[in-house]
Protein backbone atom coordinates (compact mmCIF):
# COMPACT_ATOMS: atom_id res chain seq x y z
CA UNK A 1 0.00 0.00 0.00
CA UNK A 2 2.57 2.49 0.99
CA UNK A 3 0.63 5.35 2.52
CA UNK A 4 3.72 7.34 3.36
CA UNK A 5 3.45 10.65 5.09
CA UNK A 6 5.86 12.74 3.09
CA UNK A 7 5.79 14.67 -0.13
CA UNK A 8 6.32 12.69 -3.30
CA UNK A 9 4.70 10.06 -5.47
CA UNK A 10 4.30 6.53 -4.22
CA UNK A 11 4.06 3.44 -6.36
CA UNK A 12 1.45 0.84 -5.49
CA UNK A 13 2.55 -2.74 -6.17
CA UNK A 14 0.23 -5.58 -5.21
CA UNK A 15 0.83 -9.22 -5.97
CA UNK A 16 -1.80 -11.59 -7.21
CA UNK A 17 -1.67 -15.29 -7.85
CA UNK A 18 -1.89 -14.87 -11.62
CA UNK A 19 -0.22 -11.50 -12.19
CA UNK A 20 3.15 -11.12 -13.84
CA UNK A 21 5.75 -9.22 -11.81
CA UNK A 22 5.97 -6.44 -14.36
CA UNK A 23 2.21 -5.82 -14.19
CA UNK A 24 1.31 -5.83 -10.50
CA UNK A 25 -2.38 -5.60 -9.78
CA UNK A 26 -4.99 -6.15 -7.12
CA UNK A 27 -7.01 -9.33 -7.26
CA UNK A 28 -10.67 -8.83 -7.94
CA UNK A 29 -12.92 -9.57 -4.97
CA UNK A 30 -14.13 -13.15 -4.68
CA UNK A 31 -17.82 -14.05 -4.51
CA UNK A 32 -17.37 -14.45 -0.77
CA UNK A 33 -15.96 -10.91 -0.61
CA UNK A 34 -19.00 -9.54 -2.40
CA UNK A 35 -21.36 -11.33 -0.04
CA UNK A 36 -19.52 -9.79 2.89
CA UNK A 37 -19.68 -6.25 1.49
CA UNK A 38 -23.07 -5.64 3.05
CA UNK A 39 -21.64 -6.50 6.46
CA UNK A 40 -19.21 -3.58 6.49
CA UNK A 41 -20.08 -0.78 8.95
CA UNK A 42 -21.74 2.39 7.73
CA UNK A 43 -21.57 4.54 10.88
CA UNK A 44 -19.50 4.92 14.08
CA UNK A 45 -21.96 2.88 16.15
CA UNK A 46 -21.49 -0.11 13.86
CA UNK A 47 -17.72 0.40 13.84
CA UNK A 48 -17.59 0.32 17.63
CA UNK A 49 -19.75 -2.80 17.71
CA UNK A 50 -17.30 -4.53 15.37
CA UNK A 51 -14.40 -3.40 17.53
CA UNK A 52 -16.02 -4.97 20.57
CA UNK A 53 -16.82 -8.19 18.72
CA UNK A 54 -13.26 -8.52 17.38
CA UNK A 55 -11.69 -8.38 20.84
CA UNK A 56 -12.04 -10.79 23.73
CA UNK A 57 -11.95 -7.76 26.03
CA UNK A 58 -12.97 -4.12 25.66
CA UNK A 59 -11.06 -2.27 22.90
CA UNK A 60 -7.70 -1.31 24.35
CA UNK A 61 -7.28 2.04 22.62
CA UNK A 62 -9.96 4.73 22.78
CA UNK A 63 -10.57 6.17 19.31
CA UNK A 64 -12.32 9.41 18.40
CA UNK A 65 -15.13 9.19 15.85
CA UNK A 66 -14.64 12.44 13.92
CA UNK A 67 -17.15 14.08 11.63
CA UNK A 68 -16.08 14.81 8.08
CA UNK A 69 -16.40 18.54 8.80
CA UNK A 70 -14.00 18.15 11.77
CA UNK A 71 -11.32 16.72 9.52
CA UNK A 72 -11.97 19.14 6.67
CA UNK A 73 -11.37 21.98 9.15
CA UNK A 74 -8.24 20.23 10.52
CA UNK A 75 -6.67 20.09 7.04
CA UNK A 76 -7.78 23.51 5.73
CA UNK A 77 -10.44 21.79 3.65
CA UNK A 78 -7.89 19.30 2.29
CA UNK A 79 -5.96 22.03 0.54
CA UNK A 80 -3.16 20.88 -1.79
CA UNK A 81 -0.52 22.54 0.39
CA UNK A 82 -1.62 20.23 3.25
CA UNK A 83 -1.05 17.11 1.16
CA UNK A 84 1.97 15.16 2.44
CA UNK A 85 1.68 11.84 0.63
CA UNK A 86 -0.50 9.16 -0.84
CA UNK A 87 -0.74 5.71 -2.28
CA UNK A 88 -2.69 2.52 -1.88
CA UNK A 89 -6.23 3.53 -1.04
CA UNK A 90 -5.78 7.09 0.14
CA UNK A 91 -4.22 10.52 0.16
CA UNK A 92 -2.63 11.80 3.37
CA UNK A 93 -2.86 15.36 4.68
CA UNK A 94 -1.15 17.08 7.59
CA UNK A 95 -3.59 18.68 9.98
CA UNK A 96 -4.18 19.96 13.48
CA UNK A 97 -6.97 19.24 15.95
CA UNK A 98 -8.03 21.29 18.98
CA UNK A 99 -7.72 18.27 21.31
CA UNK A 100 -4.33 17.14 19.96
CA UNK A 101 -1.23 19.14 21.00
CA UNK A 102 0.77 17.78 18.05
CA UNK A 103 0.03 17.66 14.31
CA UNK A 104 -1.86 14.69 12.90
CA UNK A 105 -1.90 12.85 9.59
CA UNK A 106 -5.32 12.41 8.00
CA UNK A 107 -5.70 9.65 5.42
CA UNK A 108 -8.65 10.05 3.06
CA UNK A 109 -10.10 6.94 1.42
CA UNK A 110 -12.71 8.90 -0.51
CA UNK A 111 -10.83 8.53 -3.79
CA UNK A 112 -11.54 4.79 -3.73
CA UNK A 113 -14.90 3.70 -2.35
CA UNK A 114 -14.35 0.11 -3.47
CA UNK A 115 -15.06 -2.84 -1.23
CA UNK A 116 -11.35 -3.54 -0.91
CA UNK A 117 -10.63 0.05 0.09
CA UNK A 118 -13.39 -0.03 2.71
CA UNK A 119 -12.16 -3.34 4.06
CA UNK A 120 -8.59 -2.10 4.39
CA UNK A 121 -9.85 1.03 6.16
CA UNK A 122 -11.73 -1.18 8.61
CA UNK A 123 -8.70 -3.44 9.16
CA UNK A 124 -6.67 -0.44 10.27
CA UNK A 125 -9.39 0.65 12.68
CA UNK A 126 -9.65 -2.84 14.17
CA UNK A 127 -5.94 -3.62 14.52
CA UNK A 128 -4.62 -0.20 15.51
CA UNK A 129 -7.65 0.24 17.74
CA UNK A 130 -6.52 -2.75 19.79
CA UNK A 131 -2.74 -2.75 19.53
CA UNK A 132 -0.41 -0.30 21.24
CA UNK A 133 3.39 -0.35 21.08
CA UNK A 134 6.25 2.12 20.79
CA UNK A 135 7.02 0.80 17.29
CA UNK A 136 3.49 0.99 15.90
CA UNK A 137 2.03 4.26 14.67
CA UNK A 138 -0.77 5.53 16.93
CA UNK A 139 -4.27 5.76 15.51
CA UNK A 140 -6.07 8.78 16.97
CA UNK A 141 -9.47 8.18 15.40
CA UNK A 142 -11.52 7.74 12.26
CA UNK A 143 -14.44 9.08 10.25
CA UNK A 144 -17.26 6.83 9.03
CA UNK A 145 -19.91 9.15 7.65
CA UNK A 146 -21.86 8.56 4.45
CA UNK A 147 -19.32 7.59 1.78
CA UNK A 148 -16.45 9.16 3.71
CA UNK A 149 -13.80 6.85 5.19
CA UNK A 150 -10.87 8.63 6.87
CA UNK A 151 -8.19 7.71 9.41
CA UNK A 152 -6.35 10.05 11.78
CA UNK A 153 -2.84 9.12 12.98
CA UNK A 154 -0.06 10.71 14.89
CA UNK A 155 2.10 12.72 12.49
CA UNK A 156 5.53 11.25 11.74
CA UNK A 157 7.79 14.20 10.85
CA UNK A 158 10.61 12.24 9.17
CA UNK A 159 8.32 10.44 6.72
CA UNK A 160 9.09 6.93 5.52
CA UNK A 161 12.29 4.92 5.46
CA UNK A 162 11.78 4.62 1.70
CA UNK A 163 11.91 8.40 1.27
CA UNK A 164 15.31 8.54 2.99
CA UNK A 165 16.92 5.43 1.50
CA UNK A 166 16.16 6.24 -2.11
CA UNK A 167 16.17 10.02 -2.12
CA UNK A 168 18.58 11.86 -4.40
CA UNK A 169 18.45 15.01 -2.32
CA UNK A 170 18.46 13.87 1.33
CA UNK A 171 21.70 13.03 3.08
CA UNK A 172 22.23 9.25 3.34
CA UNK A 173 21.22 7.51 6.54
CA UNK A 174 24.24 6.61 8.66
CA UNK A 175 25.05 3.01 9.55
CA UNK A 176 23.97 3.59 13.14
CA UNK A 177 20.63 5.05 12.06
CA UNK A 178 20.00 2.14 9.70
CA UNK A 179 20.58 -0.36 12.51
CA UNK A 180 18.35 1.68 14.81
CA UNK A 181 15.59 1.53 12.20
CA UNK A 182 16.14 -2.20 11.67
CA UNK A 183 15.81 -2.84 15.40
CA UNK A 184 12.73 -0.66 15.86
CA UNK A 185 10.93 -2.26 12.93
CA UNK A 186 11.89 -5.74 14.19
CA UNK A 187 10.48 -4.92 17.62
CA UNK A 188 7.22 -3.83 16.02
CA UNK A 189 6.88 -7.09 14.09
CA UNK A 190 7.90 -9.16 17.11
CA UNK A 191 5.17 -7.47 19.15
CA UNK A 192 2.57 -8.35 16.50
CA UNK A 193 3.69 -11.97 16.29
CA UNK A 194 3.78 -12.40 20.09
CA UNK A 195 0.46 -10.64 20.81
CA UNK A 196 -2.31 -12.46 22.69
CA UNK A 197 -4.02 -12.74 19.31
CA UNK A 198 -1.03 -12.97 16.91
CA UNK A 199 -1.13 -10.66 13.92
CA UNK A 200 0.58 -11.15 10.55
CA UNK A 201 1.43 -7.78 9.04
CA UNK A 202 1.58 -9.00 5.41
CA UNK A 203 2.81 -5.75 3.82
CA UNK A 204 6.15 -5.06 5.50
CA UNK A 205 8.23 -2.70 3.34
CA UNK A 206 10.23 0.51 3.62
CA UNK A 207 7.31 2.74 2.58
CA UNK A 208 5.27 1.42 5.52
CA UNK A 209 7.96 2.15 8.13
CA UNK A 210 7.62 5.72 9.34
CA UNK A 211 10.12 7.75 11.36
CA UNK A 212 9.67 10.22 14.17
CA UNK A 213 11.96 13.17 14.86
CA UNK A 214 14.59 10.89 16.47
CA UNK A 215 14.45 8.28 13.67
CA UNK A 216 12.50 5.82 15.80
CA UNK A 217 10.74 3.41 13.46
CA UNK A 218 6.99 2.76 13.61
CA UNK A 219 4.95 0.39 11.47
CA UNK A 220 2.02 1.99 9.67
CA UNK A 221 -0.69 0.93 7.25
CA UNK A 222 -2.39 -2.19 8.63
CA UNK A 223 -4.84 -2.53 5.76
CA UNK A 224 -3.56 -5.97 4.74
CA UNK A 225 -2.88 -7.30 8.26
CA UNK A 226 -4.47 -10.63 9.18
CA UNK A 227 -5.08 -12.51 12.39
CA UNK A 228 -2.51 -15.29 12.69
CA UNK A 229 -3.33 -19.01 12.84
CA UNK A 230 -4.73 -20.33 16.12
CA UNK A 231 -4.85 -23.72 17.76
CA UNK A 232 -3.30 -26.49 15.69
CA UNK A 233 -3.46 -24.51 12.44
CA UNK A 234 -0.08 -23.87 10.81
CA UNK A 235 -1.13 -21.07 8.47
CA UNK A 236 -3.89 -18.77 7.30
CA UNK A 237 -5.22 -19.33 3.78
CA UNK A 238 -5.86 -16.02 2.07
CA UNK A 239 -5.95 -14.26 -1.27
CA UNK A 240 -2.44 -13.32 -2.25
CA UNK A 241 -1.85 -9.62 -1.68
CA UNK A 242 1.23 -7.62 -0.89
CA UNK A 243 4.10 -6.08 -2.83
CA UNK A 244 6.37 -7.67 -5.41
CA UNK A 245 9.94 -7.97 -4.22
CA UNK A 246 8.87 -8.25 -0.57
CA UNK A 247 6.34 -11.09 -0.54
CA UNK A 248 7.63 -14.52 0.53
CA UNK A 249 7.88 -17.00 -2.37
CA UNK A 250 5.88 -19.74 -0.63
CA UNK A 251 3.07 -17.26 0.08
CA UNK A 252 2.92 -16.21 -3.57
CA UNK A 253 2.80 -19.86 -4.66
CA UNK A 254 0.27 -21.21 -2.16
CA UNK A 255 -1.56 -18.34 -0.46
CA UNK A 256 -0.52 -19.85 2.89
CA UNK A 257 0.28 -16.97 5.22
CA UNK A 258 2.41 -17.39 8.37
CA UNK A 259 4.57 -15.22 10.60
CA UNK A 260 7.50 -16.49 8.53
CA UNK A 261 6.04 -14.57 5.57
CA UNK A 262 6.70 -11.37 7.53
CA UNK A 263 10.20 -12.58 8.40
CA UNK A 264 11.03 -12.97 4.71
CA UNK A 265 9.78 -9.43 4.02
CA UNK A 266 11.87 -8.21 6.93
CA UNK A 267 14.95 -9.80 5.33
CA UNK A 268 14.29 -7.85 2.13
CA UNK A 269 13.98 -4.57 4.05
CA UNK A 270 17.20 -5.34 5.91
CA UNK A 271 18.87 -5.85 2.53
CA UNK A 272 17.58 -2.48 1.37
CA UNK A 273 19.06 -0.86 4.48
CA UNK A 274 22.39 -2.58 3.83
CA UNK A 275 22.67 -1.98 0.10
CA UNK A 276 20.63 1.16 -0.55
CA UNK A 277 18.97 -0.73 -3.41
CA UNK A 278 15.25 -1.16 -4.01
CA UNK A 279 13.64 -4.57 -3.56
CA UNK A 280 12.65 -4.51 -7.22
CA UNK A 281 14.40 -2.25 -9.72
CA UNK A 282 13.68 -2.71 -13.42
CA UNK A 283 16.36 -0.19 -14.37
CA UNK A 284 19.15 -2.55 -13.31
CA UNK A 285 20.62 -5.45 -15.34
CA UNK A 286 18.29 -8.49 -15.40
CA UNK A 287 20.20 -10.50 -12.78
CA UNK A 288 20.20 -7.57 -10.36
CA UNK A 289 16.58 -6.46 -10.67
CA UNK A 290 15.25 -8.55 -7.76
CA UNK A 291 17.35 -7.58 -4.76
CA UNK A 292 16.89 -10.80 -2.77
CA UNK A 293 17.89 -13.04 -5.69
CA UNK A 294 20.94 -10.94 -6.50
CA UNK A 295 22.25 -10.46 -2.98
CA UNK A 296 21.53 -13.82 -1.38
CA UNK A 297 24.65 -15.66 -2.70
CA UNK A 298 26.88 -12.78 -1.55
CA UNK A 299 25.71 -12.43 2.03
CA UNK A 300 27.66 -15.30 3.59
CA UNK A 301 31.05 -13.96 2.40
CA UNK A 302 32.58 -11.21 4.54
CA UNK A 303 34.30 -9.41 1.68
CA UNK A 304 31.36 -9.70 -0.67
CA UNK A 305 28.90 -8.49 1.95
CA UNK A 306 31.09 -5.44 2.49
CA UNK A 307 31.28 -4.90 -1.27
CA UNK A 308 27.50 -4.68 -1.70
CA UNK A 309 27.04 -2.06 1.02
CA UNK A 310 25.36 1.19 0.02
CA UNK A 311 28.21 3.16 -1.63
CA UNK A 312 26.83 6.36 -0.08
CA UNK A 313 27.95 5.10 3.33
CA UNK A 314 31.59 5.03 2.23
CA UNK A 315 31.16 8.33 0.40
CA UNK A 316 30.05 9.90 3.67
CA UNK A 317 33.49 9.13 5.09
CA UNK A 318 32.36 6.78 7.85
CA UNK A 319 34.40 3.68 8.58
CA UNK A 320 32.12 0.67 8.36
CA UNK A 321 32.18 -1.82 11.27
CA UNK A 322 32.98 -5.03 9.36
CA UNK A 323 31.87 -7.31 12.18
CA UNK A 324 28.47 -5.66 12.48
CA UNK A 325 28.00 -5.56 8.71
CA UNK A 326 28.70 -9.29 8.43
CA UNK A 327 26.31 -10.11 11.28
CA UNK A 328 23.55 -8.03 9.70
CA UNK A 329 24.21 -9.65 6.32
CA UNK A 330 24.00 -13.13 7.85
CA UNK A 331 20.77 -12.18 9.59
CA UNK A 332 19.28 -11.11 6.25
CA UNK A 333 20.51 -14.39 4.72
CA UNK A 334 18.65 -16.48 7.30
CA UNK A 335 15.48 -14.37 6.99
CA UNK A 336 15.47 -15.01 3.23
CA UNK A 337 15.77 -18.79 3.49
CA UNK A 338 13.62 -20.58 0.93
CA UNK A 339 12.57 -22.91 3.75
CA UNK A 340 10.15 -20.92 5.95
CA UNK A 341 10.81 -23.19 8.94
CA UNK A 342 14.52 -22.29 8.79
CA UNK A 343 13.87 -18.57 9.20
CA UNK A 344 14.41 -17.04 12.64
CA UNK A 345 11.58 -15.80 14.85
CA UNK A 346 11.22 -12.03 15.07
CA UNK A 347 12.11 -12.08 18.78
CA UNK A 348 15.40 -13.80 17.87
CA UNK A 349 16.04 -11.16 15.20
CA UNK A 350 15.56 -8.48 17.85
CA UNK A 351 18.07 -10.26 20.10
CA UNK A 352 20.58 -10.41 17.24
CA UNK A 353 20.23 -6.73 16.38
CA UNK A 354 20.49 -5.33 19.90
CA UNK A 355 24.28 -5.86 20.20
CA UNK A 356 24.81 -4.18 16.82
CA UNK A 357 23.47 -0.88 18.11
CA UNK A 358 26.84 -0.14 19.72
CA UNK A 359 28.81 -0.90 16.55
CA UNK A 360 29.39 2.21 14.48
CA UNK A 361 26.29 3.90 15.85
CA UNK A 362 27.08 7.29 14.40
CA UNK A 363 24.59 10.14 14.29
CA UNK A 364 21.63 10.05 11.98
CA UNK A 365 22.64 11.24 8.57
CA UNK A 366 19.43 12.59 7.23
Amino acid sequence: MGNCWFRGSISVNRVSSNAKPETPKIQSPSERDRSEESKLPSNPKEVEALRRDSSSAAPRNPLVAFSFDDLAAATNNFRPDSLIGGGGFGRVYKGSLPAEPLPVAVKVHDGDNSFQGHREWLAEVIFLGQLSHANLVRLVGYCCEGDHRLLVYEFMPRGSVESHLFSRVMAPLSWGTRMKIALGAARGLAFLHEADKPVIYRDFKTSNILLDEEFNAKLSDFGLAKDGPVGDKSHVSTRIMGTYGYAAPEYIMTGHLTAMSDVYSYGVVLLELLTGRKSLDRSRPPREQTLADWALPLLTHKRKSMAILDPRLAAAGAEMPARAVHKAAMLAYHCLSRNPKARPLMRDIVASLEPLQADGAGGAGA
